[in-house]
């Protein structure tokens, strides 16, 4: 039986993937990603949805923007958090068919 030519990311590619997903596998940052793939939210309101303090979810949302997945926009004298990794919803489309009750 032939296996023929794999198709193989580098190796380099798949540890930044690998960073990335470290990044996202924290049920806080996965519940503001769920949030922010449907609007756009402050810190304050994804704190309050994830019952944390400010401060936390700010290191949380940090995070997530240095790994490339979120971006912000201050507006006034607020601050709204957006998704900008669109494959995002492909993960977590598959999250949520797999652990959605």
């Amino acid at each position: 039986m032939s296996k023929g030519t794999l198709h193989l990311t580098p190796l380099d590619a798949l540890t930044q993937a690998a960073e990335c997903l470290r990044v996202l596998a924290h049920p806080h940052r996965l519940r503001m990603v769920q949030m922010l793939l449907q609007d756009q939210f402050t810190v304050s309101e994804l704190a309050e949805a994830c019952e944390l303090p400010t401060a936390m979810a700010s290191e949380h949302l940090r995070l997530m923007q240095r790994c490339g997945f979120l971006d912000s926009e201050k507006v006034s004298r607020k601050v709204y958090y957006r998704v900008i990794e669109l494959h995002l919803k492909d993960v977590l489309a598959c999250i949520q068919k797999r652990f959605d009750s």
